[in-house]
């Protein structure tokens, strides 16, 4: 991993115009901030991992940063062009860089086409000169590196099983040989083993072609395993940013200490008695979020303080590395835990 950035996030934002259910066609829309300042950065190599609860932003972030939905603020490559603000044609021209990987396998895929075609496609999108007869040749080679029988080429998606049509994803996003893969919950759909079999064939194509991921999960075990940085949003906004070990071993945000201790422990007894740090409530709208700090109204620390400053994101315990957004980031206290259920 070399210490350039591939790309730099700053401050980025995606609003959504919402209508109530209801309402009349003149009423002014109410805006939804999905994703809401959202910063970090990538080096070739690395595996960004970006974790929280359904709808805090995680799949939304992923689709701006490639251009699938309008975003505000800038994504800069690392030629020093501000991805956010191209045009369709001019984005063109960074897609064989940057390649998705999508949660569901089997949908992504065009039930209508044969295996090969599908993998194939991307490469003569972006290589109009190539011949269809090289095209299979590669198509070939890579559907051999993701674990596939290169003879299967003409069969279609549904003669697969679901670990399979993921391999089928990856052999696509892989096959420009991009270099920045952006996975979208890509194990959730499958069974355990077949997502152990995933996430090493992804660590293994990473190591083999240096490729960068940006890898969003719900599995905060599967993050660990995979991650160099992880990255915990809530309501659109980054609470805590680590390096993976100190994420995992310190972490100083309550909404990141109650992630972590809802992680179930493989033996019985050690599960039966762990101490969890319980979240009270719902996750509030986004459509009306919290003043101040949005995690305030489930958090056991929140104060006055909370409620009337938005906490900025910045180092804690004096390393540069490990950033939280947290007027009273530390280790839980005692007070805050209970026994697991």
């Amino acid at each position: 991993m070399t210490t350039e950035t591939l790309l730099k996030a700053d401050d980025v934002r995606v609003t959504f115009e919402i209508h109530r259910r209801g309402s009349m066609p003149w009423t002014k829309p109410q805006p939804l901030h999905a994703v809401n300042g959202v910063s970090f950065e990538l080096k070739p190599g690395e595996t960004l991992g970006i974790v929280g609860e359904s709808g805090c932003g995680k799949s939304t972030l992923a689709r701006a940063i490639i251009r699938m939905v309008p975003a505000t603020g800038a994504a800069t490559w690392a030629d020093g062009t501000n991805l956010l603000s191209l045009t369709p044609k001019a984005m063109m021209r960074y897609r064989n860089d940057i390649q998705m990987i999508f949660q569901d396998p089997l949908a992504s895929l065009n039930p209508r086409m044969q295996v090969g075609d599908i993998i194939a496609e991307p490469l003569l999108t972006h290589n109009p000169g190539m011949s269809r007869r090289e095209a299979r040749e590669r198509v070939g080679e890579m559907m051999s590196r993701v674990g596939l029988l290169p003879n299967q080429i003409n069969r279609y998606p549904h003669e697969f099983s679901g670990g399979q049509c993921q391999r089928i994803g990856i052999a696509r996003a892989l096959i420009v040989r991009p270099k920045l893969i952006i996975c979208d919950e890509p194990v959730s759909a499958l069974d355990v083993s077949i997502q152990a079999q995933v996430i090493n064939l992804l660590m293994e194509l990473q190591r083999e072609l240096g490729l960068a991921l940006m890898f969003i999960a719900h599995d905060l075990s599967v993050v660990k395993h995979i991650s160099t940085r992880v990255m915990v949003l809530y309501l659109g906004r980054v609470m805590e940013v680590a390096p993976s070990a100190d994420l995992y071993t310190n972490p100083q945000h309550p909404y990141t200490q109650a992630l972590l201790s809802a992680v179930p422990i493989p033996d019985p007894d050690i599960e039966r008695s762990k101490k969890v740090l319980a979240i009270e409530g719902d996750l509030p709208s986004p459509l009306n979020p919290p003043s101040g700090c949005v995690f305030r109204t489930r958090c056991p620390r929140a104060t006055s303080l909370c409620a009337e400053k938005e906490p900025p994101l910045a180092p804690a315990t004096g390393n540069e590395a490990h950033q939280v957004a947290c007027h009273y980031p530390g280790p839980a206290k005692a007070e805050e835990l209970q026994e697991a259920v």
